[in-house]
């Protein structure tokens, strides 16, 4: 019953900008780390950056100083800040959130995704 949406993807010329959301809903009693992936065609999924629910956060080199990962945890929303994109980060962007759901009476750890927005950086 948990439900991670994307949005914000789209296309946009070579050294633009554009901001990524993902909402978290559902029957969440806490979300910890939360992160963005992408995949392009013929490659693996890719990890970009992640976030704790302490506001840490770590990059992969080949978006670090060009995207911002940041989070709303009152809104259960992560977001990704990309500048100066490149064709090469042209993808499918996904997020993911490890949180922890209400199941009753117990609490249940898992791993969700959302269901990816694309990316296409082009002239």
């Amino acid at each position: 019953q948990v439900q991670l949406v994307e949005s914000g993807g789209g296309l946009v010329q070579p050294g633009g900008s554009l901001r990524l959301s993902c909402v978290a809903s559902g029957s969440i009693f806490a979300i910890n780390a939360m992160g963005w992936y992408r995949q392009a065609p013929g490659n693996q999924r890719e990890l970009l950056a992640t976030i704790t629910s302490g506001g840490n956060t770590n990059y992969a080199d080949s978006v670090k100083g060009r995207f911002t990962i940041s989070r709303d945890n009152a809104k259960n929303t992560v977001y990704l800040q990309m500048y100066n994109l490149k064709p090469e980060d042209t993808a499918v962007y996904y997020c993911n959130a490890d949180l922890t759901t209400y199941s009753g009476l117990f609490r249940v750890p898992n791993t969700y995704w959302g269901q990816g927005t694309q990316v296409t950086v082009s002239s």
